[in-house]
Parts: C-alpha cells; sequence; structure tokens
C-alpha cells in the first residue's frame, strides 16, 4: 500500500477455511446461513419490542432446522439419550 503496509491475500481471495484447509463443508455452512437468516426474521418481526441484549437462537428454531434439514436428506432425528443430553450441558466435555 502507498504507506508501507501490506496485504496478504491467502486462498485467492476466498475463505480460508473451505479454500486453503479442511473447514467446514457446505452441508453445515447452509445450516449456520440458515439459523442466522431465521434469527433475522425473528428480529424484523420482533425487533421493536427486543430489549438490545445478545440472544441465543431457541431450541425450537435450532431443532426446527436440524429436523427439517434431515427430512430433506430422508432421515429424522431419534430421542437423546440421558448420556447426550448431559453432554450437551456440560461444557469441559468440548466440542
Amino acid at each position: 500500500m502507498n504507506d508501507g503496509r501490506q496485504i496478504f491475500l491467502l486462498a485467492d481471495g476466498r475463505l480460508v477455511n473451505l479454500a486453503a484447509a479442511e473447514g467446514h463443508p457446505s452441508e453445515v455452512m447452509d445450516m449456520s446461513f440458515a439459523n442466522q437468516y431465521l434469527a433475522l426474521c425473528r428480529l424484523a418481526k420482533e425487533g421493536k419490542t427486543m430489549q438490545p441484549i445478545v440472544y441465543d437462537i431457541t431450541t425450537e428454531q435450532d431443532q426446527g432446522l436440524a429436523t427439517t434439514k434431515l427430512e430433506t436428506l430422508g432421515f429424522s432425528i431419534d430421542s437423546l439419550t440421558h448420556d447426550q443430553i448431559a453432554y450437551l450441558d456440560d461444557y469441559n466435555a468440548g466440542t
């Protein structure tokens, strides 16, 4: 740049985690984008009544989206076992 700073372009300017590493596959990314879209729909609908804080994605939204995705692939969601529920609530178990 004119002031001496440099820009290093990685992976031809594409998302590095997709182009130059393993990253998340598109089947995972579409779920993330769909959840973001649904959150924006909620914001557009309810935003005037919402407090200016960070909101979690609702469990109903997340599970509804997962159910829809699996149905499009010909699968369905099983009921979680007690061990799976405990794992979901244990942030020490890792991701």
